[in-house]
């Protein structure tokens, strides 16, 4: 090291370093005092808290940033009194921010963000020294707790940044002027105040229409509420105001329009109401980010208006509009990307916006009642974004003129067939929706251009032919629907080669043949939807140990024979299983009750969604047949758990087993020839929402702890050999005779067949009289005296969710019964 003897500066930003390892500290330790230094981006790990030991009494400027250290944060920091810089951001540091930090005399810049695991109490942060501090970076960490109204002596302080923390609580509604600072106002120099994406909470204060030099005011992304304050209206200094995502409520203010240095205002994503007129953007000359979506408002200008800026990013989904096409847009001649979606537009798309749209590259104009033909080619920026979704367009599906990355036509009256070369046009293309349209003729071979293609949804057309084998060139393809068409033909043997697919539809279509074997080797798949075709052969014993991740498995209404494998038990993430109207035999496996994720109660509801972003995507949807209706479920399908084997050929005994599936909450066996007794067990299914056993061979007594089944609200155990008394209380009290009819033997509301004397004969042993059968009139005195039903029966409805307390409280009860009737006869002998 004799060489750098004189060496005060050391920048060696984005040099590749690792080679040196955790030995790199003990390398510096040997230079001789240094004022800068500089390791930005030098892949550098390992502690740093050995630096301490080197001659850093004159460092001014630390710069070690975007390193991958895993390290506590320095202590030793603390002691060099000369730091008038630091940036150690971005480089896994953990542990806490030492409070004495803020007692460093010189320091100017601090720049702890982008390390997750680094921990600190936002409120004694803040009520520290800081005498000279200028930039305050502590985003991107894990600090908590609220921001103080006494905050530390921050009057030279420019820039702060708390953004992305667990900050909670709302703003205080003052801040103190500490003694030493001149000015009246707590923060006279700041210009740049980020508090985005924390967990605030309350209103946004009026201290902040004070911070006179503000530039920069980024509140968004918490749950602020209550109304914006005008008083930010007076900012002039203001270019970008950030206070989307919360809820905030009450109009926006008529002050904003006085901002004439803004460029950049985002209110999205709030409870936004009122109308906005000209008087909102008088003075916008600047504005080139407006973000209005997902509030009320009601834009109302002048057929003549022509705004004061020319706008880049334009969002005003959710606004009302309409009905008229925007005609101020007509001088919009920079715009890049732009949403009006949802906006009450009823009318079609005017020739003039085709002549200033060649620079959009996300247009969103999905969600109105927009008409007529769009122009083919569509004149767009290059990998345009593009989502006509949900309108009235009519005419042959227009392609854009220098490809998109997204195009979603669906829900609409498009026409005639699918271009030929829609491949070739557009290679980059990654989402493909054409559904629920009036589509014909054949899917083009064309589609396997699209190497990059995510999702492509056909589905609910007009088209006929085979599927495509070319689409297995779609190696990145992760949603494939083609379902609600008429396609015909066996199932490609190449979709096998589709590796990253998780959702396939092809149902109601007229497919035929077997499953292909190469379906093996989708392991990624969640959902198969094959329902409504012509299907054949056995159902592959295979799927229990290549779908590991399946969630949804619908073979519905096929010509599926033989026997359900036992290896079906293995899909440990099933929670839908519909292979019902088949032609499958054999008795139903006890090992059926071994499905782990039916074991589990849905409680928690998760959108599944697909796609590359939370604004464009693919919302899984499946038809579920329950509670003898046929409903769509999309947005709640994750709570669904539904079992059905109904319309088949199956035999044998009711397996007990499938009591063991607490998750359920659809089951339905019926038109088989299921034969035995319902389980007594049955209680355990307390989710069950709809319960079908219609047309079978079953027989013998309702078990009475059907009436614990308080979700039950669809019930069919009509034709089948049950007798005995209908258990007639709880839950059972609320079908009607419909739900029995079809077996002689039983009585007892709600049939109008009576039962003969329950009553107990003289011959009668007492252990005949504690049968189930007496079921019913147990419970019956534990109705007898108001004290005495709320007393027992409350419990009863509290614990009908918890199976241990469940079976506490029947031990209890029936202990209580079995002395009541032990009373009675008494008394009768007596």
């Amino acid at each position: 090291m004799a060489g750098l003897v004189s060496l005060k500066n050391l920048n060696m930003n984005h040099a590749n370093l690792s080679m040196v390892g955790p030995h790199w500290a003990g390398v510096l330790s040997k230079l001789p005092i240094l004022t800068d230094l500089h390791l930005l981006g030098c892949t550098l790990s390992g502690s740093i808290s050995s630096l301490g030991s080197s001659n850093f009494s004159s460092l001014a400027i630390l710069s070690i940033s975007q390193n991958a250290f895993n390290s506590k944060f320095p202590e030793w920091l603390v002691n060099v009194s000369s730091l008038v810089s630091i940036d150690i951001s971005n480089s896994e540091l953990w542990g806490r921010v030492p409070l004495d930090l803020s007692e460093l005399p010189n320091l100017q810049y601090l720049d702890l963000s982008g390390n997750k695991n680094l921990k600190g109490s936002c409120a004694q942060l803040l009520k520290g020294s800081w005498r000279r501090i200028e930039v305050l970076i502590l985003a991107s960490n894990n600090l908590h707790g609220t921001i103080p109204s006494s905050i530390g002596i921050l009057c030279n302080l420019k820039y702060l940044n708390l953004g992305f923390n667990n900050l909670t609580g709302s703003l205080p509604t003052f801040l103190e002027v500490p003694e030493n600072c001149s000015s009246e106002s707590p923060l006279p120099n700041l210009t740049h105040l980020s508090l985005s994406s924390n967990q605030l909470t309350g209103k946004l204060p009026e201290w902040l229409g004070e911070l006179e030099e503000l530039v920069e005011l980024r509140m968004d992304d918490n749950n602020l509420q209550g109304r914006i304050p005008a008083s930010l209206g007076t900012l002039q200094h203001l270019t970008n105001m950030w206070l989307g995502t919360n809820r905030l409520k009450g109009t926006l203010p008529d002050s904003f329009g006085q901002l004439s240095e803004l460029v950049y205002l985002d209110v999205s994503f709030n409870n936004l109401i009122g109308i906005l007129s000209e008087e909102n953007f008088s003075k916008l000359s600047k504005l080139k980010y407006l973000l209005l979506s997902s509030n009320s408002f009601t834009l109302n200008v002048s057929s003549h208006w022509v705004p004061p800026f020319q706008i880049h990013f334009l969002e005003m989904g959710s606004c009302h509009l309409g009905p008229s096409f925007p005609l101020w847009l007509k001088s919009q001649k920079e715009v890049e990307y732009l949403v009006l979606s949802n906006a009450s537009i009823s009318s079609s798309i005017p020739n003039w916006f085709w002549n200033i749209s060649s620079n959009i590259g996300w247009v969103n104009l999905s969600l109105n009642h927009l008409q007529g033909q769009l122009p083919n080619p569509l004149n767009l920026g290059p990998f345009a974004t593009i989502d006509f979704s949900s309108n009235l367009f009519q005419g042959p599906i227009p392609l854009p003129n220098r490809g998109a990355y997204l195009l979603d036509l669906s829900d609409n009256k498009f026409s005639g067939p699918i271009p030929q070369r829609i491949g070739e046009f557009m290679p980059e293309l990654w989402f493909l929706s054409l559904s629920d349209n009036e589509i014909k003729g054949t899917i083009p071979a064309s589609v396997g251009h699209m190497w990059n293609v995510e999702v492509i949804d056909l589905s609910r057309n007009g088209l006929v032919g085979s599927i495509p084998s070319t689409i297995n060139n779609c190696s990145n393809l992760r949603i494939l629907d083609l379902g609600n068409n008429g396609l015909s033909g066996m199932i490609p043997v190449s979709l096998g080669k589709l590796k990253q697919l998780r959702s396939l539809h092809l149902n109601k279509n007229k497919l035929s043949g077997e499953l292909p074997p190469s379906f093996q080797h989708l392991s990624n798949l969640e959902t198969l939807d094959l329902s409504y075709n012509k299907l054949s052969g056995s159902i592959p014993s295979w799927m229990g140990a290549a779908f590991s991740h399946l969630r949804i498995l619908n073979l519905r209404s096929n010509a599926f024979s033989g026997e359900l494998p036992s290896d079906v038990s293995n899909l440990d993430s099933l929670h839908v299983l519909d292979l019902a109207e088949n032609h499958l035999t054999g008795t139903i496996p006890a090992i059926l009750g071994d499905l782990k994720a039916m074991a589990e109660e849905q409680n928690k509801n998760q959108y599944l969604l697909y796609g590359m972003s939370s604004v464009h995507y693919y919302e899984e949807s499946l038809f579920v047949n329950a509670k003898g209706q046929v409903l769509e479920y999309t947005k709640t399908l994750s709570l669904v758990v539904s079992i059905d084997l109904s319309h088949n050929n199956l035999s044998g005994d009711f397996p007990k087993e499938i009591t063991n599936l607490f998750g359920l909450v659809v089951l339905n066996l019926s038109k088989n020839h299921i034969s035995g007794q319902i389980p007594g067990s049955i209680w355990r299914l307390h989710q069950l929402l709809s319960f079908d056993l219609s047309s079978n061979k079953l027989s013998g007594t309702i078990p009475p702890s059907m009436s614990s089944l308080t979700f039950l609200s669809y019930l069919n155990l009509s034709n089948n050999n049950f007798s005995g008394k209908i258990p007639f209380m709880g839950q059972m009290t609320t079908f009607t005779g419909t739900a029995f009819a079809g077996n002689p033997n039983l009585c007892g509301a709600p049939l109008v067949t009576k039962c003969q004397d329950e009553g107990l004969d003289k011959g009668q042993s007492d252990v005949e009289d504690e049968t189930d059968n007496n079921f019913i009139d147990q419970w019956f005195y534990l109705s007898v005296g108001l004290g005495f039903a709320v007393g027992v029966l409350v419990p009863f409805f509290i614990c009908a969710f918890s199976k241990s307390c469940y079976e506490v409280y029947f031990g209890f009860v029936n202990k209580i019964v079995g002395k009541l009737v032990w009373l009675k006869r008494r008394v009768n002998r007596s």
